[in-house]
């Protein structure tokens, strides 16, 4: 990812939105409602806006609040990577613990923002399981074989039977083990982040 590690200044980003919509100083003045002498204080960044005038201009405009803070070098358009992967347990990446057996799918995506794993449970109980799991992101849990009970550290447990699933804060102390009467049970999971270094987060939980 590109590294801005001097963000542009509230000057800059003005005078990119000035340039853009090809707007005089006076034109810009007339549309914000403020003067001219600012606008031009502010773009030499000799000046800077209350937040009130911030807001005075994001709606006389009619651009975000966050726009004026930080600049897209790519514009506002999100990008389009156009990335696909199809992923299937053969070409999975296998990992096997004492309570589940993982296949982390579309490994050939790097950064993704969501994790598919198929997931294989053994564990029988709380107990067995061990400690809770905790991680950044969030998560969704969608039974395919079997039955399941979700545990976590703020709810009572939970039995999800297949063509079930459950949503959940991965930050919050959970696990998921095998109900009584099965001896496996068979998952889908996605786990998401807005933050880089997921797939890290979650290997390093394997140990």
């Amino acid at each position: 990812m590109a590294d801005h590690s001097t963000p542009p200044t509230l000057g800059t980003v003005m005078k990119s939105i000035r340039s853009r919509n090809g707007w005089t100083l006076k034109e810009m003045s007339a549309k914000s409602g403020i003067p001219v002498s600012t606008l031009s204080k502010v773009e030499h960044d000799r000046l800077t806006l209350s937040y009130d005038k911030l807001q005075q201009l994001s709606q006389r405009l009619s651009i975000r609040m966050s726009d004026l803070f930080a600049e897209d070098d790519e514009g506002a358009t999100p990008r389009v990577t156009g990335r696909r992967s199809i992923g299937t347990i053969d070409q999975a990446v296998r990992v096997t613990t004492d309570n589940y057996d993982y296949h982390y799918l579309c490994t050939d995506l790097r950064q993704k923002r969501m994790i598919p794993i198929i997931t294989r449970i053994r564990a029988h109980s709380a107990r067995e399981f061990g400690d809770l799991v905790r991680h950044q992101g969030e998560e969704f849990i969608f039974v395919l074989e079997g039955e399941v009970e979700i545990h976590t550290e703020f709810y009572d447990p939970v039995a999800l039977k297949t063509g079930q699933g459950i949503y959940l804060d991965s930050s919050m102390g959970h696990a998921y083990v095998v109900a009584e009467g099965y001896e496996e049970a068979l998952v889908l999971g996605v786990c998401s982040s807005a933050d880089d270094g997921l797939m890290d987060s979650l290997m390093s939980l394997h140990g």
